[in-house]
């Protein structure tokens, strides 16, 4: 059995007694445990994964001892390892009772297959089609991003803490796009930082337009001027990828960030580029939306105008079409008066001389707009003409007074 399973990527362990004894296991039983610091043999599982506790893996261990019938798992989640951080793993497993020549159960054979890398990568094909979705319905740009940065912190099997940082129209600065697990000081600091060789990780990324990966930030020299941020943060590596439009324009940067020196494994890669392109797909449909709504601002704003202006010229043709009509009518009674009063016999003596009365002689004619006329002497209708000079600027945008004076 050690032959068969000793190359395997099957994991199996043999245990025996009521204790389930670790009697042998191959390497990848223990590769999949913890590695080599429990490559152990001759002790309970439950002394050598104490974390198993509370699980539920040793009480089936128990049933199928206790009553010899096999046990089949599928997809099992475990937690592994003790601390803060355990790893999550996925398992198909099966319990198989060991029995002795008279048929009694003396211990159980495990063996299983762990499913981690496929369940966490139907996990991200999920994940990602739930962005793509969210873009193709135009969720918020803040929201996209955020989501995304809360997958890729779920779904990495180490404890990662993802950023994404959006380039100025210009392509010379970053500003805070998402970092829902960055100290905000940290996020306030960085907020607007230059794009350039040695800007840390993600200044230096976007001005390559190329990944910089940056293993441990207390040594390396793109940390220079932001090593004491860094190390405020709890921060000691940091990985950073451009984000580029299809035409090959800046649009931001994604970076992974680690409590611990790390290098990136091809897994972290591969799942930076794939995110890097979705955020890139966010941020085009984020940009050409301001562009329409830019536009139809604008077009709007036109609009407007144009309307305030047909309107100003219609009440401007309307005030004319007002002053137009009382001119004509105006006219009309002028001429109406003027007919009524040149029949009028010419009178011997002024009457324009009020109460008292004028024995001068008639000798002018003074008329108003209105048509109401009377002869007088020079004196009264000088007199006449002055008083109602008032009267003819108030009445000016009526046709104003239109006093004549003939013989």
């Amino acid at each position: 059995m050690r032959t068969l399973f000793g190359q395997s990527i099957a994991v199996f362990a043999q245990l025996t007694g009521p204790e389930h004894i670790v009697v042998t296991a191959n390497p990848a039983f223990f590769a999949a445990i913890g590695g080599s610091d429990r490559a152990r043999t001759g002790i309970p599982l439950a002394e050598l994964m104490p974390e198993l506790a509370g699980q539920g893996f040793l009480d089936l261990l128990d049933r199928v001892y206790r009553t010899g019938e096999p046990y089949t798992g599928r997809d099992a989640r475990v937690l592994l390892g003790e601390g803060p951080h355990p790893r999550e793993a996925f398992f198909d497993f099966t319990y198989e009772p060991h029995r002795d020549a008279a048929g009694t159960v003396t211990g159980i054979r495990v063996i299983g297959m762990e499913t981690t890398q496929v369940k966490h990568a139907q996990r991200l094909m999920a994940e990602h089609r739930a962005l793509l979705e969210q873009i193709a319905r135009r969720a918020p740009l803040a929201e996209v991003l955020d989501g995304m940065a809360r997958s890729i912190e779920e779904l990495s099997a180490d404890e990662v803490l993802v950023s994404v940082l959006l380039a100025d129209p210009d392509g010379r600065h970053l500003r805070h796009g998402a970092a829902p697990s960055l100290p905000g000081f940290y996020n306030e600091a960085i907020d607007g930082i230059a794009t350039g060789e040695g800007v840390g990780s993600c200044g230096t990324a976007a001005h390559r337009r190329e990944p910089v990966i940056v293993t441990d930030i207390t040594t390396d020299p793109f940390w220079d001027d932001f090593r004491d941020l860094a190390g405020r943060a709890g921060l000691a590596a940091c990985w950073s990828t451009p984000i580029l439009a299809r035409d090959g324009a800046l649009l931001g940067t994604f970076a992974m960030y680690h409590r611990t020196p790390r290098i990136p494994h091809d897994t972290d890669l591969a799942l930076a580029h794939l995110f890097a392109g979705t955020a890139a797909l966010a941020i085009e449909r984020h940009h050409i939306e301001q562009a329409q709504q830019a536009a139809e601002a604008r077009a709007k704003a036109a609009h407007d105008e144009l309307a305030r202006t047909v309107r100003s010229e219609q009440a401007l043709r309307a005030a004319a079409e007002e002053r137009a009509a009382a001119a004509a009518e105006l006219t009309e009674r002028m001429r109406a008066a003027a007919a009524a009063q040149a029949a009028a016999p010419h009178p011997e003596h002024c009457q324009l001389g009020g109460a008292s009365g004028c024995t001068a002689a008639a000798e002018l004619k003074v008329a108003d707009s209105w048509g109401d006329s009377a002869w007088g002497c020079p004196v009264h209708v000088e007199e006449a003409i002055l008083n109602v000079r008032s009267v003819f600027i108030a009445s000016e945008e009526l046709g104003g007074l239109a006093a004549y004076v003939n013989r």
